[in-house]
């Protein structure tokens, strides 16, 4: 699959180091690899939400829209510890970048 990659997310994936680098590296090749999201390992659709996913990557969670034109590509949009990735002001997030 295609990837693309928000600010936002490449903001905090620069703050990342060790283990959790490296773990989302590996997430990121997996995605490349992958031909389909059903593929992904840890991939879960966000319920309520059309084309929203996230990924479990240790601590974080790896929240990316799926777009499925002629060929498969995925936006990477944020990056976030697991507390911070449900709360309210997340979930707008997702609900205006699903619209």
């Amino acid at each position: 699959m295609k990837i693309q990659v928000s600010k936002e997310f490449e903001k905090s994936a620069r703050r990342l180091s060790g283990k959790h680098l490296q773990s989302l590296r590996n997430m990121i090749q997996e995605v490349c690899d992958a031909s389909s999201i059903q593929d992904l390992t840890d991939c879960k659709k966000l319920s309520g939400l059309e084309n929203i996913y996230r990924i479990r990557v240790g601590d974080y969670r790896a929240f990316f829209s799926h777009i499925e034109v002629t060929d498969e590509c995925v936006r990477f949009l944020y990056l976030c510890s697991r507390g911070q990735a449900y709360d309210k002001k997340m979930i707008e997030r997702f609900k205006s970048a699903d619209a």
